[in-house]
């Protein structure tokens, strides 16, 4: 196991990069909560493309290209966006080198040698794939929701009007992907990313001061990406890349309704956790499924309901199976194989990591000791499917 602390560590930085610093926003506009909306902006273009323009996706290439424009972001972190452009558009081989020798070192060490994988990513002249296209669309679009609050809490303000016309300008160049077209018109699929959009807003370990803070749609994104480093160090087939980022990537996705329930309330009482999940479902069958297109419910259902159960489909039926059985008879996308076991490991990291970074800062509550220490004792032992959790755990004992 090569996932290396570093670029553990490395994902984390984007949830202390404020967005929008010289405006008057929101307490907590994050780079780590702009780029998981992108991501489910991405999911939501690359899935109308496929349906109404019959695409091939290249999804785990998608997946792979968020990831990389994702560490690209945070080593460029503090570049304002007209800035940022003009130096991509006269100096973008020279930064996009200098990023490259930024990270060289973080990524190194899985299975699959992602060094030369981002170097084809940012030095090819394939720039207007699918996939790259939906990504610049999705960023886009995650700008343009973001902008629309800073807009109304700093009108008036100079140059406001040309960074408007600019996001615009910008999303019009798109115009020709269908969920471009579709999600202007500000309907359902529309009103499903706003509702996504305000778990930026929705506090981890709300009942504990926390450095950094990170919100649920951030930890989100983190559990996605952890799942995808997983997927390469399991050598995953591409549906199995493909279902192991998005189930990660919605699997607190019903948590927009409920809000953030946690774990000691979960457990307070026999049966409650049961009932939680079963309110939760009927939420996301009543308030979300409805402003999807049909045909995405199936799997929506797949990613979110017994989301961290190990499952396949075979003939048409989900089956629960062992950790370790995939990989050894099912890794093949005929089975759609979702390694649920592995997300809830990535989920428990993610929040392990949360609490070992505040208490590194000196910020530290009883809450967040205790959840420290109930994390790493669940996980310190843990090897799933041969990945070892204990590894990546033992990364961060305090």
């Amino acid at each position: 196991m090569m996932i290396r602390k570093e670029l553990l560590e490395l994902l984390f930085d984007a949830a202390s990069i404020q967005r929008w610093n010289d405006h008057i926003r929101p307490e907590h506009f994050t780079e780590l909560d702009k780029q998981s909306h992108k991501m489910v902006y991405a999911y939501v273009l690359a899935r109308i493309e496929e349906a109404d323009h019959g695409v091939s996706v290249d999804w785990p290439g998608l997946i792979e290209g968020g990831f990389f424009e994702f560490l690209h972001r945070i080593v460029l972190t503090d570049i304002k966006p007209p800035i940022y452009y003009k130096l991509m558009a006269e100096k973008g081989e020279q930064l996009n080198r200098w990023v490259l020798d930024q990270l060289k070192d973080k990524i190194t060490g899985l299975k699959k040698d992602l060094v030369p994988a981002m170097e084809d990513y940012f030095f090819s002249n394939a720039v207007n794939t699918p996939e790259k296209k939906i990504l610049r669309a999705a960023h886009y679009l995650a700008t343009n929701w973001e902008f629309a609050i800073i807009y109304r809490l700093n009108e008036g303000l100079y140059g406001l009007d040309e960074t408007k016309a600019a996001i615009e300008n910008q999303i019009e160049e798109h115009f020709d992907l269908a969920g471009v077209q579709k999600l202007t018109l500000g309907k359902k699929t529309s009103n499903f990313l706003d509702l996504v959009g305000q778990l930026r807003f929705q506090q981890r370990w709300a009942q504990s001061p926390r450095v950094p803070k990170t919100s649920v749609m951030g930890h989100m994104l983190i559990v996605a990406m952890m799942s995808y480093l997983c997927s390469i160090e399991l050598e995953a087939c591409p549906k199995r890349i493909y279902n192991n980022y998005f189930a990660g990537l919605f699997h607190d996705l019903p948590e927009v309704l409920t809000r953030d329930i946690v774990s000691p309330v979960k457990r307070s009482v026999a049966g409650i956790e049961t009932l939680i999940k079963d309110i939760e479902h009927r939420q996301l069958e009543e308030r979300i499924f409805p402003l999807l297109p049909a045909a995405w419910h199936a799997e929506l259902r797949y990613f979110t309901e017994n989301e961290f159960s190990t499952k396949i489909i075979d003939n048409g039926k989900i089956k629960i199976v062992g950790a370790a059985e995939i990989g050894e008879h099912y890794n093949q996308n005929d089975y759609f194989p979702l390694d649920g076991e592995v997300i809830r490991a990535c989920d428990h990291l993610a929040a392990y990591i949360e609490t070992f970074l505040s208490i590194s800062h000196g910020i530290k509550s009883s809450h967040l000791e205790e959840g420290n220490r109930q994390l790493f004792s669940l996980n310190s032992n843990k090897n799933i499917a041969g990945i070892n959790f204990g590894q990546l755990f033992g990364y961060f004992k305090v």
